[in-house]
């Protein structure tokens, strides 16, 4: 079994705390590692501190050379990395390959953003006061960060934190899942062969206690969290006068018109409904179809749906594996028999096995019913009919979440009505709600989130505009 150091400010160290990695497939230890405590915590604000003067002067070229050296190592190792990852989080191996992919890219995107940093000139000319000044403003970065990632997507969504910290010239702490810290803490290992400097990252999965600190503490000069929305709001409660990025759930919607290519709908929805057993945030959830189409949909789903293959997670071919573990798994066959109760009709799959749910269809639900409210984050989809893209619409911000939705239409109108009454962060044309690259800025409204990820956007939260006058 392997043993894993925790990452504390450059240097690799244990504890006397510490705990096993299953794989949730089959509850096999794949490795050991350790919890952080106060003392370690401390260990690496002092250092993230200590690092926050240099970070902040280390030149573009510089931090280009480091993200693109952490990049380079992640293609190098794209094969090894992702079996940890498919292990760990019990993810496909297909999706695992394509989450180094984009990690491995997003780090790029880190670099290519970190030679653009915000500048502006301000003309101040347009009052009489004005005349003969000049503005200029540059964002510089906040100082040390704290992130918090999620287990669905434990390197990306982490690099998501890390690339963008860097670029902006901030130390940062990252807090991993406990239930997935491997790939970040591989991760490490990349980075601490680079020239950033040392203390300028830390990676440490932490027992509760010390994690409040991540939110607490007043050294932290931001907090970047993804995860659900009620333990996102409470730390923003908690967390002072910091800044905070919150990146939370949703139940997406989505609309398909009846003049839209049927066949790549259903390819397209399948994806959304049922990638990662469902656990991710924008999870095609509840899907709508124009009434003429509905019964020739719902034919072709069922169908695709029954063709998936369920099996070990690094089984190249394997669609559907386990959940994260067997008490999400309990979680969302009481949502689904509950809506049964209420009247829902499941019209495939619906039963468990261990930490396994198959792929469930639903229908005839209500929008008071668990399954449509609230986030499942399982692999249980809800189609129902409507009559017209106004009606999708108000069905699909029907809901306290609003991270993105998808429509599918060959219609010009449909595109501008659906992207001017949405509520959600993004409407997604012809695709699922679930697509995202990672220049592009992502977030939601409602309880979705507070503020933007992507890169860019992330730099632009992760620093402080300063003005000179001239």
């Amino acid at each position: 079994m392997t043993t894993y150091k925790i990452y504390a400010g450059g240097d690799f160290i244990e504890t006397n705390n510490s705990f096993n990695v299953e794989n949730p497939y089959n509850n096999e230890i794949i490795a050991k590692t350790f919890l952080a405590g106060k003392e370690e915590m401390e260990i690496a604000i002092e250092k993230g501190l200590c690092a926050e003067k240099v970070m902040k002067n280390l030149p573009s070229y510089k931090k280009y050379e480091i993200l693109m050296q952490i990049s380079d190592a992640l293609k190098k190792q794209k094969n090894r990395l992702a079996t940890i990852l498919s292990q760990e989080a019990a993810k496909p191996m297909k999706y695992a390959l394509g989450e180094i992919d984009r990690a491995a890219q997003t780090f790029i995107i880190a670099a290519e953003e970190s030679k653009r940093i915000p500048k502006e000139y301000v003309s101040l000319d347009w009052t009489e006061a004005g005349a003969g000044r000049e503005g200029f403003i540059k964002h510089f970065p906040l100082g040390l960060i704290a992130g918090i990632a999620p287990f669905n997507f434990p390197l990306n969504l982490a690099v998501h934190k890390i690339a963008p910290a860097i670029a902006a010239g901030n130390p940062i702490i990252l807090k991993p899942s406990r239930s997935t810290p491997l790939s970040t803490l591989e991760l490490a290992k990349i980075i601490d062969k680079t020239d950033l400097p040392k203390g300028a990252l830390s990676i440490l999965p932490t027992d509760r206690e010390t994690g409040n600190m991540f939110v607490a503490d007043h050294r932290f000069k931001l907090l970047s969290f993804t995860g659900s929305p009620s333990v996102g709001w409470r730390m923003k409660n908690n967390a002072g006068k910091k800044k905070v990025l919150l990146e939370l759930g949703g139940n997406a919607g989505m609309y398909i018109a009846e003049n839209t290519d049927i066949k790549k709908a259903v390819n397209r929805s399948l994806i959304g409904a049922f990638a990662y057993s469902g656990q991710v945030c924008i999870h095609a959830q509840r899907i709508y179809v124009h009434q003429n189409i509905f019964d020739t949909f719902i034919a072709k789903f069922i169908e695709a749906t029954s063709n998936l293959k369920f099996g070990t997670p690094t089984n190249p071919k394997t669609d559907i594996s386990a959940m994260i573990d067997e008490q999400n798994a309990i979680r969302v066959e009481n949502w689904v028999n509950e809506a049964r109760n209420q009247g829902a009709k499941i019209l495939y799959g619906g039963k468990r096995n261990g930490t396994n749910f198959e792929p469930t269809i639903l229908t005839n639900t209500k929008s008071e019913m668990k399954v449509c409210a609230m986030e499942i984050f399982g692999p249980v989809v809800n189609i129902e009919k409507v009559n017209s893209i106004s009606e999708a619409v108000e069905q699909i911000n029907n809901s306290q979440y609003g991270l993105q939705a998808g429509v599918f239409t060959n219609n010009i109108d449909d595109m501008k009505y659906s992207f001017e009454n949405l509520e959600v962060g993004g409407v997604i044309i012809n695709d699922i709600p679930t697509f995202r690259v990672d220049n592009m800025p992502y977030g939601g409204v409602k309880n979705s989130g507070f503020g933007r990820e992507g890169v860019k956007y992330s730099i632009q939260e992760m620093t402080e505009p300063k003005l000179m006058v001239l």
